[in-house]
């Protein structure tokens, strides 16, 4: 199985912001906006996406191994490189200390690429686990299997981790969350829709193919796939939806032990718990109530053997990846080139590097730093953070829909943010975590065996602010509510987002609108419901939240209006989050755009007015080709839009943008005045 972190894997109450970019020779030398990305047969008043970003679009086809090809994965591309050669170097030499970052960076990437000593092993990695859930004789047995594998991150009905508690800031309290489910998305189990149908079909099929592999003939596979959906169906009927989990307050539900078991009768909990080698904890938080219930209406009603059969499933199904060249093929066939439309699966080396950074991500960024990200960038960078903040600030004071008496609370809480940039000042510590150079399968078990326990062990204790939940090399960004923090690893300050020899306009319109994004996360329609303390806790007047609500109401239909393929339509409601930041993003960092001596000099680079250009900035971060099956996906699963309307979709809103490119009423590209939206 690959690693997953159980924090990363339950990040659900972090807003995360997938960042894209393009890259062309030229901007990398710092011209800011390279021209040959326009489509100028596109009148940007009727499609600005494609006026911007048309000609990147048509030189830049998805490549075979990719459901979607775009800035992202063009950086992620770059950094990937420059990971790579951090790993190889470790890998080519036995003779590290034991026990340091070379020797565990090294030996764990070169078990993974020792492919002949994979493919050689097969199943038989899997062998004493599967052995285990043969052994299984009653429904106490099943219940402590449950904390057993949940220990080394294979999927399993009840989700159990740590994380901050919501409405105790300064702690961190056990959780426990809905899981057991391969699909990607619980509406796939339920929906009659063509799409959904045609994927419990293929899903079907692999699940039987995957039990072929193990041994399992024709007919018994088919049969164990057919239970393995059965039960599954029945899971994702008790589940929240996407957009039910969304909402941070029907999703805190605090209780004792008594309490859970008053909700869930005849499940033994301290078996529970015992499998997953800890004591009975005091208080749990509970996501979602109802699912626990029929999950242990299941354990009572569902035959062992039938129980057996789903947990043989996970253990394959998380394992594959891992395993010899028929499972890893089989795999990649259905979530690979059925779901997302990938053609070849990635090679060998990128894959094995995304278990090492999962596994031990600060230990490879630590390197990664010292290499690729000096101090000077790390200082440029915060100081573009702090003249964002301070345009939230003034943004606030000016709203006219806003009482004084939020605005004051509100103020407050944008002045306790904390702000991380590059890489953490205390780095995580990986002393006990053991790798060897024995075998892939075995240091991914040790892995995710190793972060369970650190995660574990943080049940009561005092929230330790210094943590970050990404490595520096990640290209990505996040805001935590719980903690009131904007973070920004290392990899996403480069090029295109932020270049010291680029002009203001672009850094403002792409990093500045980025870093707007998350500031303007503390404030959407679930951020804003957290405290200046990271407590879920109402501190707005009635009449504001009702404000609030109805603009982000119009903002809702507005984005549940845009059509991306065939009949399927971007959530606005799911994605109202995301669009929400975006609005706000680009508001606040055009503001503090205003401020620089480009935008008063007015002064043009290739034709276009510094006004221009940080539009055009915003446009190109969002330039990517996606899949037909992709985008489907996408539209269902993540809570951000699609490329074209995290830039068309705001921009209708923005006089400032109407002014830089002439937009006039009636014109596509502009709301009318009595629908355009804005927040902040």
């Amino acid at each position: 199985m690959q690693y997953q972190s159980p924090i990363i894997r339950f990040m659900s109450f972090i807003f995360l912001f997938l960042f894209s970019f393009t890259l062309t020779a030229q901007s990398q030398k710092g011209k800011g906006f390279d021209p040959g990305n326009l489509d100028k047969s596109i009148n940007p008043a009727v499609d600005f996406y494609q006026y911007a970003i048309g000609g990147w679009r048509k030189n830049n086809p998805i490549p075979d191994a990719y459901s979607r090809w775009g800035a992202f994965e063009q950086l992620a591309e770059r950094t990937n490189l420059n990971v790579k050669s951090i790993v190889e170097k470790a890998a080519a030499s036995q003779d590290w200390k034991s026990g340091s970052a070379e020797q565990k960076v090294g030996d764990f990437y070169s078990t993974g690429m020792d492919s002949l000593q994979i493919e050689k092993l097969g199943i038989k990695p899997l062998l004493p686990e599967l052995a285990k859930i043969e052994r299984l004789k009653n429904s106490k047995d099943l219940v402590k299997l449950f904390g057993q594998q949940a220990l080394y991150g294979i999927r399993v009905p009840i989700n159990f981790f740590v994380g901050t508690d919501a409405k105790k800031s300064d702690f961190m309290v056990s959780r426990i969350y809905q899981g057991g489910l391969a699909l990607p998305d619980v509406e796939y189990y339920t929906k009659d829709d063509a799409r959904s149908k045609e994927i419990r079909e293929k899903y079907l099929q692999h699940v039987a193919n995957m039990f072929g592999l193990l041994g399992d003939d024709s007919a018994l596979s088919l049969k164990n796939a057919a239970t393995v959906l059965e039960i599954e169906t029945r899971l994702a009927k008790a589940s929240n939806t996407r957009l039910q989990n969304r909402d941070p307050e029907k999703t805190y539900n605090k209780m004792g032990m008594d309490q859970l078991k008053n909700i869930t009768p005849g499940f033994d909990w301290e078996l529970y718990f015992s499998g997953m080698e800890i004591s009975n904890p005091p208080v749990i938080v509970i996501s979602q109530p109802g699912f626990l219930e029929e999950v242990a209406s299941m354990i009572r009603e569902i035959p062992l053997d039938q129980w057996k059969t789903y947990l043989r499933w996970h253990y394959i199904n998380g394992a594959a990846y891992s395993l010899s060249s028929d499972f890893v093929n089989e795999k990649f066939n259905f979530f690979g080139t059925f779901l997302t439309g990938a053609k070849v699966i990635q090679p060998r080396w990128k894959r094995i590097l995304q278990s090492v950074n999962g596994a031990m991500g600060e230990l490879v960024g630590e390197i990664y730093v010292k290499d690729y990200f000096p101090p000077e960038a790390k200082e440029r960078a915060r100081s573009t953070v702090t003249n964002i903040l301070a345009s939230m600030g003034e943004s606030i004071k000016n709203l006219e829909w806003m009482s004084a008496e939020t605005k004051e609370k509100a103020l407050h809480k944008l002045s306790t943010f904390t702000v991380k940039i590059g890489y953490p000042d205390k780095w995580k510590d990986y002393s006990g975590l053991e790798v060897k150079r024995d075998t892939y399968f075995r240091n991914i078990m040790r892995a995710n065996y190793w972060a369970s326990k650190d995660n574990l062990e943080k049940i009561g204790k005092p929230v330790d602010k210094t943590q970050w939940g990404m490595s520096p090399q990640t290209v990505n960004a996040y805001y935590n509510p719980t903690i009131n923090e904007i973070v920004f690893p290392a990899a996403i300050l480069q090029w295109p987002f932020f270049d010291k020899d680029t002009d203001d306009a672009i850094n403002y319109g792409a990093m500045g609108a980025v870093i707007g994004h998350e500031i303007t996360h503390g404030f959407d329609d679930q951020g804003r419901k957290y405290d200046a303390n990271g407590n879920l806790k109402d501190w707005w007047t009635k009449e504001d939240s009702e404000r609030f609500i109805a603009r982000a109401n119009v903002l809702v239909e507005q984005f549940n209006g845009f059509a991306a393929i065939d009949t399927f339509r971007v959530d606005g409601k799911l994605t109202l989050g995301e669009n929400i930041g975006d609005l706000g993003g680009l508001t606040i960092a055009y503001n503090a755009f205003k401020k620089t001596n480009q935008y008063k000099s007015g002064e043009k680079i290739d034709e276009f007015t510094p006004q221009q250009r940080f539009f055009l900035g915003w446009a190109q971060v969002w330039a990517e080709n996606s899949r037909d099956q992709y985008l489907k996906l996408q539209l269902k699963t993540d809570v951000h839009s699609p490329g074209r309307f995290r830039v068309n979709g705001p921009l209708r809103n923005l006089p400032e943008f109407f002014e830089a490119f002439d937009i006039k009423p009636g014109d596509p590209m502009r709301l009318p005045d009595g629908k355009i939206v804005k927040i902040w």
